[in-house]
This record gives structure tokens, C-alpha cells and sequence, in this order.
């Protein structure tokens, strides 16, 4: 997940950026809510108010930590695709994107996309002896920085399929900010055979999901939920693989190891979240 406070873009090798701890911010509050060690006070706030309006916001965030690797599993391993640029990848933790794919790909590259300047800090010390995955500070609302950005160009081949993953983010922007028209930009610099894998709160009339939304907006001032209808259009009129979009727990787009549970069989924090994963034909 990113921030949405505006920070500026990719900052040079010896550059410190400096962050506000005085305000939550969503890679930190998603942290906190991980069980992560990499947040502050304002951050540990924030984490506090999903946790009163849905106790289960840790869970939903692990849940959604797992999709990931799910989703990142099936591009290498399925789909062959060896590039991922990670926009509001958040801060570093277990299993991380770059993990994921060069468990099963070593070669694979992956350049994380983050605008918390902690992000870029934490993600260089952790980075600093993986010459295939880099991080960079940038922002979604800002697509065109993130393709001019010199370290994505290094990393990344755009002559060749990447997938770009937008997972955990669209439900910080509001509808009117337009968010997949950023998108778009990004997909349209991509070659045929590129992938799209988006994560995002769903609205099916629940009232869980509802309060999810409300916690967001008390603690960083968005988070709103969607329709599944809506989620659809994040993915630009791109087929939607098997099994479509679909709640994080019955998502597979690898055949599952077991019987995939009913939709009325989850539980009310596992019908929060749904994935889905669409492929550029032209």
C-alpha cells in the first residue's frame, strides 16, 4: 500500500527522504496492522481505529498479503512473466513480491512503487545485495514519473511483458481522482501478453464492508468500498483470468489445493476483499 500525502518522486542513491511521524500513514498503518516493527505512534492510532470498527482488520490484512503471493505465484509459475512493477507495494514484509516471484524465478525482477519515503529506506537496506529488485519513491496519481523514473527503466524491459500490480490501493483514492486513468497510463506503456493485478474493498451490502470504509475515513481519510461491478472497470475492459474477480479466500488462479468454501460459508472480514488478475491482449 502507498501513502496519499503527495510525497515527491525517485530519490538519488545518498538522498535522505524525509517523513512525518506525527501522521498515519497507509504503508504504516498497514504495517502496524501486519504485526510489522516499521510505524510510529500516529501509525499504532490508526491500526487502532480499523481494530474498533472491524477487530479482524489484521486478518484482512494478512489475507491480503496472502492473495499476493497467490496472484505473484501464478504470473511466474502459469503466466512465464518474469518483470512486476509493484505500485504501493508498502513496507517490507514476509513474503514480499520479490520473494514470491524469485522463489520460483530467481532471475525475475521486480521494482517496488512507493511514496512513504520509509519505504525507500527500509526497502534499500533490504534490497542492497538483490541487483534484480529495486525500490523507488514515487506516487500513482503521477504514472508518467513512474515510467520516466531512470531506476524502473534500468530494472524493468518494456519491450517485454511486465505485470504491474496494484494491490491494496484503489480504495485509498475516491472515484472523482479518476485512479484508472492513472492505471491506464501505466498499462499503456506495456507490451501485449502484460499482466494487471489488482486487490480492492468490495461493497455486496454488507455491513462489515461499510464499517470497513468508515475506519478508513477516520484514520487516514479514505478507504472507500466498491461494487464488484466497479472493480470490474479497474481492469480497462481487459479479460478478467479465471476465476474473476472474486473474495480473497475463494481466489485461485491456480487450481486450489482443496474445495474452494461457498461465498456464504466465509467469514464477515473474509468478504472485504476481492482480487483479480487481467491480461493485455493488444
Amino acid at each position: 500500500m502507498t501513502t496519499t500525502d503527495g510525497a515527491t518522486s525517485s530519490a538519488g542513491p545518498e538522498s535522505k527522504p524525509a517523513f512525518d511521524i506525527s501522521k498515519p500513514t497507509i504503508a504504516r498503518v498497514y504495517d502496524a496492522l501486519l504485526g510489522g516493527k516499521d510505524n510510529f505512534e500516529a501509525d499504532r492510532a490508526g491500526a487502532d481505529i480499523y481494530l474498533k470498527y472491524v477487530p479482524d482488520a489484521g486478518r484482512c490484512a494478512r489475507d491480503n498479503r496472502d492473495a499476493l503471493v497467490k496472484g505473484v505465484s501464478y504470473l511466474v509459475r502459469k503466466a512465464g512473466i518474469d518483470q512486476f512493477l509493484d505500485v504501493g507495494s508498502g513496507l517490507p514484509t514476509a513474503k514480499n513480491t520479490h520473494e514470491a516471484a524469485q522463489d520460483i524465478n530467481p532471475s525475475a525482477k521486480v521494482v517496488y512503487v512507493d511514496n512513504d519515503p520509509i519505504v525507500l529506506a527500509h526497502g534499500r537496506a533490504l534490497l542492497a545485495t538483490n541487483d534484480s529488485t529495486s525500490v523507488i519513491t514515487a506516487d500513482l496519481r503521477e504514472p508518467e514519473s513512474i515510467l520516466a523514473d531512470a531506476e524502473v527503466r534500468r530494472v524493468l524491459d518494456f519491450d517485454r511483458p511486465i505485470a504491474l500490480m496494484v494491490v491494496g490501493l484503489h480504495m485509498h483514492f475516491h472515484d472523482d481522482e479518476r485512479p484508472d486513468e492513472w492505471v491506464r497510463t501505466l498499462m499503456d506503456a506495456m507490451v501485449p501478453g502484460s499482466y494487471l493485478f489488482i486487490t480492492d474493498f468490495v461493497d455486496t451490502g454488507e455491513p462489515l464492508q461499510k464499517a470497513m470504509e468508515q475506519a478508513g475515513l477516520d484514520s487516514l481519510n479514505n478507504g472507500w468500498i466498491r461494487t464488484p461491478e466497479r472493480i470490474k472497470e479497474h481492469f480497462l475492459g481487459m479479460e478478467i483470468l479465471p476465476p474473476g474477480i472474486d473474495f480473497l479466500a475463494r481466489w485461485f488462479p491456480e487450481d486450489p489445493e482443496g474445495p474452494v468454501p461457498a461465498a456464504e460459508d466465509l467469514e464477515p472480514y473474509q468478504r472485504i476483499l476481492m482480487a483479480g488478475i487481467a491480461r493485455k491482449d493488444a
